[in-house]
């Protein structure tokens, strides 16, 4: 008897000891959906024992758990800094850069406003505070509420590259944790605009607008004005499993996967 539960007992130590954990951390636009999702895609296709473990708090938070070791793979929605590159250099730490997918931040106002289209320099400046009314671009009269990601957010940073010539928010902007709560609150408020990745702008309650005529839909990626990449961040000296990961991240099924969850696929 002894026997047989030894054996049993070593079947189950080998078994966990086999098991893998990826560690990923960083952007909520990847993290809080398309990620989640090709994870276990991955897993039924014959990986059932990796373990995930998905952290989504901002792509600016990605880089430091990469450099002290605390994350194997960084999601960004931007492309890394020159400094966070140093900054894991000093740890020993050379990245590699792989495009997940394509995103487009959309514009998106409550389902009942009447404007339906903005030119790149309306929405500049409505999200500097220079435009305070809906009155003052054809809406109904009445405050603009700005609703933006929070400063740890790479979505933050971007917008302000792509739709603001680098300029600062309003202080009268409101910050939201992610990209599903910008929606939530556009959809109440009448006289909210926010911006979120593309799969999230769809949310019961609000709609997209164009942008000098052009919708953000999947066929406009490169003419769209807020197009961008994201991206996965890997030590070159990743394991065995992370690299087995990202490979699946690259393949056909993996894009399906992009394509499902309101992304653009890479190839």
């Amino acid at each position: 008897m002894k026997t047989m539960q030894n054996i049993i007992l070593a079947a189950v130590l080998t078994a966990v000891g086999s098991a893998q954990t990826i560690s990923l951390k960083g952007s909520d636009t990847l993290g809080a959906k398309l990620i989640p999702q090709m994870a276990e895609k991955y897993k039924a296709e014959g990986h059932a024992d990796v373990k995930f473990e998905i952290a989504a708090e901002g792509s600016s938070t990605a880089f430091p758990a990469l450099a002290n070791g605390t994350a194997q793979i960084g999601m960004s929605s931007r492309q890394i800094k020159e400094e966070e590159t140093t900054e894991c250099k000093t740890k020993g730490i050379t990245l590699q850069e792989h495009i997940v997918c394509y995103d487009m931040l959309s514009v998106i106002v409550n389902k009942n406003s009447p404007v339906a289209n903005l030119t790149k320099a309306q929405v500049a400046k409505i999200f500097t505070g220079q435009v305070k009314d809906w009155a003052e671009i054809g809406g109904t009269p009445g405050p603009i509420s700005i609703y933006t990601r929070n400063t740890s957010s790479g979505t933050y940073k971007d917008w302000q590259k792509l739709a603001m010539d680098g300029r600062d928010y309003p202080a009268s902007s409101l910050k939201m944790a992610g990209n599903e709560q910008i929606a939530q609150e556009v959809a109440k408020n009448k006289g909210g605009i926010g911006y979120v990745g593309l799969a999230y702008s769809k949310t019961r309650g609000v709609k997209a607008i164009s942008i000098d005529g052009i919708a953000p839909v999947a066929d406009n990626k490169k003419t769209y004005a807020y197009s961008r990449e994201c991206f996965l961040y890997v030590p070159e000296n990743a394991s065995a499993a992370v690299n087995s990961f990202i490979e699946f991240v690259h393949s056909d099924s993996a894009q399906k996967v992009v394509d499902s969850t309101g992304f653009i696929h890479a190839k």
